[in-house]
């Protein structure tokens, strides 16, 4: 039960470029692609070529150095004032995620923070994009340990449910729901992972998949609306999924369909557990109702690959993420540990 793709990283740097894998084309090609300007790495975020909140925080991180790089001026303050309209494009690419404006602000306070030359200044914001990345690796295998600790606790092996990619593509590497997930397996507690197609861009299908297949773990696809049913035969034991913005009340966005999970595992008495570092908690909104949805193109609903699958003249609306109640929270799972929602508040440094 060793795992395997924990060495297959989603985003790497390479003398001086940004290598991502192209998650677009999974699972029937694997592709790298090379990312050299802010525009491009812009670009990859907008169009999930990079996605996962951790993962596009550490994107982000990158591109802001890529942007960094291509200033011309030796005077400090015009060097500073140059970088903010580079954090502006990368900002704008995923509304939700908070990881990437904690990556981004991280990056300017480094900028801003450290003496010397502006080749100094640069230097730095590459090897703070470099940490970022190192330690939300860190961080995912912390993730995992802790999960290990609150998982039930039953005589045979776990069926575990998740919803959407959080694994090593969604993250620096490792995972954070499927980081838990690989920890159980790695620790003989899993029988099987049960994954959710997870509609409209089929993250589960597609990637979640994918990662359990490189790394010999037992998988089971299921539609989205499969999970009611699924529980209702015990064939579910838990689910474990991930979060692209946590609330300080432990509310928590993540791919649309989370929130109908959550319902449907209140119902039938399976724990519901959220995995996310703490960067993904934004203390600064209060409740779920602050959280910005982004909506993504109608496309992504209407039609598979190049085939449409439903008339013309119809409406549509493709919200990407949904808020899941603190209520429906068994317990957040964290680097610092495993907590229930309204415990988050201890992990503050507002």
């Amino acid at each position: 039960m060793t795992s395997t793709l924990t060495q297959v990283y989603p985003i790497i740097w390479e003398s001086d470029r940004a290598s991502l894998i192209d998650q677009t084309r999974l699972p029937d090609e694997y592709t790298r692609i090379e990312i050299t300007t802010y525009q491009q790495m812009a670009e990859a975020i907008k169009t999930m070529i990079v996605r996962g909140a951790p993962a596009i925080g550490i994107a982000a991180a990158y591109g802001l150095y890529l942007g960094a790089r291509e200033i011309q001026t030796s005077d400090r303050q015009e060097f500073l004032n140059q970088l903010e309209p580079i954090a502006q494009v990368l900002r704008a690419t995923r509304p939700t995620a908070v990881n990437l404006f904690w990556a981004i602000d991280q990056m300017l306070q480094t900028a801003t923070e450290t003496p010397g030359t502006i080749e100094e200044i640069k230097t730095a914001l590459l090897h703070k994009a470099n940490t970022i990345r190192e330690d939300d690796i860190k961080t995912c295998f912390a993730i995992g340990e802790a999960g290990l600790i609150v998982l039930p606790k039953i005589p045979e092996k776990l069926n575990i449910l998740t919803h959407c990619n959080t694994g090593s593509l969604a993250t620096g590497g490792y995972g954070t729901a499927l980081g838990v997930i690989r920890s159980a397996w790695n620790s003989g507690r899993l029988n099987r992972v049960y994954a959710d197609e997870t509609r409209p861009r089929l993250q589960g299908a597609k990637l979640t998949t994918w990662e359990c297949v490189q790394d010999q773990i037992p998988v089971t696809l299921i539609s989205d609306n499969m999970a009611a049913h699924c529980m209702k035969q015990g064939l579910i034991h838990a689910v474990i999924v991930g979060a692209d913005r946590i609330t300080a009340n432990g509310d928590a966005a993540n791919k649309i369909g989370t929130y109908s999970l959550a319902i449907v595992a209140k119902a039938h008495k399976v724990p519901f557990f959220v995995a996310a570092p703490l960067s993904t908690v934004d203390f600064k909104l209060a409740t779920g109702d602050e959280i910005p949805i982004e909506e993504r193109d109608p496309t992504e609903l209407y039609q598979v690959g190049t085939t449409r699958i439903c008339p013309e003249g119809v409406e549509f609306f493709n919200p990407a993420f949904d808020v899941t109640p603190a209520e429906l929270i068994t317990a957040i799972i964290t680097e610092k540990g495993a907590v229930i929602p309204g415990e988050l508040k201890q992990f503050s440094v507002i």
